[in-house]
């Protein structure tokens, strides 16, 4: 299928050569003309994906009471920064700010600052949490006392892969192959260095993964909470321990499809190596705790009080509703066992909840 994305990189590739797949994946995200993200709807039942937030208000409110104790263990700074990456259509910090609110002082507390580079995303996000501050990065964000989530935004970030053949490491980049786009074998590029030496020693036909912006982003977040004081809570789908494989996967309808068959036009996404994260974020002297299954995590939240709560206050079919909610958020056929969560925290934090 030819997008308009895709004659552009078809042009590009035949100037210059093959492409790593982190460049691949940025465009196909983040063109600002035909980039994914530009499109109008792409989250929910009519999108082609539904995340946590959209599932229920159930994990937000979770998420608010975890960040809300954070801030009383960080003896309640009046100048914190509540920080949220990626947030999608805003729904995850509107049930955030409504499930905190009952908290004494909190609200005054904070500001909110979202990091989001599409202007169409923004364009959505602002109807939800109009008072929000927005930045391309972390950069931008004033010094002082944070709190940040990220809920689904690492596995988005640009990787590089590598597939040894015959004994030796080499670089998987997109090439053409007449009109449509292909995988290739090429010399390693330096971005090699990055992945895990233990992993090494596979035999042929084995794949590393490695997310260089998401080991920035990690040691961002670090020096900030470093710095600063705070914590950090990472929500996404991946493993806790690296290991070999290809994870490179398009979501289009709430359908995996080919990811290099129409670019522009589906979701592209990796699943994330917590270990790398943990490892970035500690040597930038944040501590890290887990990561942790996503349900065994809200539960001990107080989802299932809180399911119950909501279930006791609506007729059978809203009840049938917070069961499912509850469900899919917990199950291990679900999202309970494939996501996973990890909190990064200033050090002199008692450890977080949930952990």
């Amino acid at each position: 299928m030819n997008t308009p994305l895709k004659d552009i990189l078809i042009k590009r590739i035949e100037a210059t050569g093959p492409i790593t797949l982190a460049d691949y994946m940025a465009d196909c995200l983040m063109h600002p003309e035909h980039g994914y993200y530009s499109q109008q709807k792409i989250f929910g039942a009519e999108g082609d994906f539904i995340t946590a937030p959209e599932v229920s208000q159930m994990f937000g409110e979770m998420l608010g009471l975890w960040l809300a104790d954070r801030w009383y263990k960080m003896d309640k700074p009046n100048n914190v920064h509540l920080i949220e990456l990626g947030p999608g259509r805003g729904t995850l910090m509107e049930d955030i700010l409504r499930a905190t609110e009952p908290v004494p002082d909190f609200h005054d507390a904070f500001t909110v600052h979202f990091i989001e580079t599409s202007q169409q995303l923004r364009a959505l996000q602002a109807q939800k949490v109009p008072h929000a501050t927005w930045h391309d990065d972390l950069s931008s964000v004033p010094d002082g006392p944070t709190l940040l989530v990220a809920n689904e935004f690492f596995d988005a970030l640009p990787i590089h892969q590598f597939e040894k053949q015959d004994g030796r490491w080499c670089e998987r980049r997109v090439h053409t192959e007449g009109s449509d786009l292909t995988m290739v074998l090429t010399s390693a590029g330096p971005k090699f260095a990055l992945t895990n030496p233990a992993l090494h020693g596979g035999p042929d036909g084995s794949i590393l993964e490695v997310c260089p912006a998401g080991l920035s982003v990690a040691g961002a977040i670090a020096e900030r909470l470093f710095a600063y004081g705070g914590a950090a809570i990472i929500i996404d789908y991946g493993y806790r321990k690296s290991a070999v494989g290809d994870t490179f996967q398009a979501m289009k309808n709430h359908a995996f499809c080919n990811p290099l068959e129409a670019p522009g036009e589906a979701d592209l996404t990796t699943h994330v190596a917590f270990d790398q994260i943990a490892t970035a974020a500690s040597s930038k002297g944040a501590a890290a705790f887990g990561a942790a299954a996503q349900g065994p995590f809200l539960m001990a939240l107080g989802l299932g009080e809180r399911a119950q709560q909501l279930a006791a206050a609506t007729d059978a079919q809203g009840q049938e509703r917070v069961l499912s909610e509850l469900t899919r958020l917990t199950s291990s056929d679900a999202m309970g066992t494939l996501f996973k969560t990890l909190a990064l925290q200033d050090p002199k934090l008692p450890a977080p909840p949930g952990f």
